[in-house]
């Protein structure tokens, strides 16, 4: 890749940088550990509802194909689950890009 390429690059992402942090940090408070653990633990519920409802799903069918109903409950609580992974994915992002503030963790457990 030529030095000119490289130089492009360099810039684009230091232009997407400074305009993602100018638009996401003015929205989002300052983020420490213990604001996103309510975050994480409503995920894991999430997750644990999902894989409960498949699992009481295989205990009602008996190896069947299961209702269209208790599918169409299993398919709305993925999506929940894959919805808030999604989010979750993406305040990640953010936080690792350097768009918004975070607290200081030291001395958090």
């Amino acid at each position: 890749m030529s030095t000119d390429n490289n130089r492009l690059l360099l810039e684009l992402e230091k232009h997407r940088r400074d305009i993602n942090r100018d638009i996401i940090n003015p929205h989002v408070p300052e983020l420490a550990l213990t604001d996103l653990k309510p975050v994480l633990s409503m995920v894991a519920h999430a997750r644990a509802d999902y894989i409960k409802t498949l699992l009481s799903l295989a205990d009602s069918s008996e190896g069947q194909t299961p209702a269209l109903e208790a599918i169409n409950e299993l398919k709305r609580r993925r999506e929940t689950y894959q919805e808030l992974v999604d989010a979750v994915n993406a305040l990640e992002s953010v936080i690792s890009r350097d768009y918004l503030d975070v607290k200081s963790t030291r001395g958090e457990s």
